[in-house]
C-alpha cells in the first residue's frame, strides 16, 4: 500500500463528504478509493470512518487522524519543492508580529507591498510592546528589537538602532544643550512608560553611567513623549528608528550622542527554520531586503 497516497484519499473524502466524490476528483474508482481506505483502518487497527447510505463521517479516531495526515501531506510537499530546487508558490495566511511604533512606521509598509507581490497571501498583523511566543500564539514571522536569548529558532539580523535623548532645537535654545548625562537633572524629562519604566537611565558602550531621572511627565504611549517632545517642551528618550523622520526634518535633535548604549540588533524571527512555508521563506527574505536598506535601522 501506498501509505501517502492513501492519506490522500482520506483526506479528500474527509473534504468531499463521500466516496464517489473523492474518486471522481482524484479520478479514481470506487473500489480503489475503498481499499486504500481500508488499508489505512488494516495498518492503523481502528476505524477510520463509519458509513451508511447515506453518510459518511469521521470517527473521533479518523478525525485526529486526517488532521495528521494534513500536516504530513503538506509538511512532504515543501520538502520535494525545497529538494527540487524550487519554492512552493506563496499561498495561506501569515501572521506577523513587531512592536506597536516599529510595526505601525516600518512593518505595514512592508506587508502592503509583499501580499501585492503574492495575490495568494493573506496578511495579519500583531502589533504589541510585549514578548510573544511564536508557537502559542501561531504567529509565523517577529521583528525583534534587542539581544535574543538562546532559542532553536531561526533568527537573521537585518538591522540595528541606537537608543537616544532628543528634545527639539527650540528647547536646547532655551535651556542649553546637556554635555554630561548628570546634567539631564536640571532638564525638564519626559518619561515614555510603555518602554522605558525604570527612572535610572544607563550610558555608555557597556552601561555602567547611570543618571536617575525625574520626570516632569510621564506618557503611557512613545508617540506621546516624541510629541511633547517636538513641542519643545522636554526631553525624551527612545530608540532612533521611532524619530528618524524627525531627525530628518530637524524637528528633533539628538544630544548626548558620545555617551550611547551600544546599539541594539534587530531580528526577524521564525520558529520553523529550513521547514519554512513558502510563505514564510518569501516574506523573510522580502523584509530582510527592504529593512536593511532603510537608513532609519540601519
Amino acid at each position: 500500500m501506498d501509505r501517502f497516497h492513501a492519506m490522500r484519499v482520506l483526506v479528500r473524502i474527509a473534504d468531499t463528504g463521500g466516496f464517489a466524490e473523492a474518486a471522481r476528483q482524484l479520478n479514481l474508482s470506487p473500489p480503489a478509493v475503498t481499499r486504500a481506505v481500508a488499508g489505512l483502518e488494516d495498518l492503523i487497527g481502528a476505524r477510520l470512518l463509519t458509513r451508511t447510505t447515506r453518510l459518511v463521517k469521521l470517527t473521533e479516531v479518523g478525525q485526529r487522524y486526517v488532521e495528521d495526515c494534513r500536516q504530513i501531506l503538506a509538511a512532504m510537499e515543501e520538502a520535494e519543492a525545497a529538494a527540487a530546487g524550487s519554492y512552493a508558490r506563496p499561498t495561506g495566511v501569515i501572521t506577523i508580529t513587531a512592536s506597536v511604533l516599529f510595526g505601525q512606521i516600518y512593518i505595514v509598509p512592508i506587508v502592503t507591498d509583499f501580499l501585492d507581490a503574492h495575490p495568494e497571501v493573506t496578511g495579519r498583523l500583531l502589533f504589541l510592546d510585549r514578548v510573544t511566543n511564536l508557537v502559542d500564539e501561531g504567529i509565523d514571522v517577529a521583528i525583534r528589537i534587542g539581544h535574543l536569548p538562546d532559542s532553536s529558532q531561526t533568527a537573521i539580523k537585518v538591522g540595528s538602532v541606537r537608543r537616544v535623548v532628543c528634545g527639539a532645537p527650540g528647547y536646547f535654545e532655551r535651556h542649553g544643550v546637556p554635555d554630561h548625562p548628570s546634567d539631564l537633572t536640571r532638564h525638564r524629562i519626559i518619561a515614555a512608560t510603555s518602554a522605558w519604566t525604570s527612572l535610572d537611565w544607563r550610558f555608555g558602550p557597556d552601561s555602567r553611567i547611570v543618571t536617575h531621572v525625574t520626570p516632569a511627565l510621564f506618557c503611557n504611549s512613545n508617540e506621546g513623549a516624541i510629541s511633547a517632545a517636538r513641542s519643545g517642551w522636554g526631553l525624551t528618550r527612545v530608540l532612533s528608528y521611532q524619530i528618524g523622520p524627525d531627525l530628518l526634518s530637524g524637528a528633533l535633535q539628538t544630544t548626548l550622542d558620545d555617551f550611547e548604549e551600544a546599539p541594539l540588533p534587530i531580528h526577524i524571527v521564525h520558529p520553523e527554520g529550513r521547514n519554512a512555508s513558502a510563505k514564510v521563506r518569501a516574506f523573510v527574505d522580502f523584509a530582510a531586503a527592504r529593512l536593511r536598506a532603510n537608513r532609519f535601522v540601519n
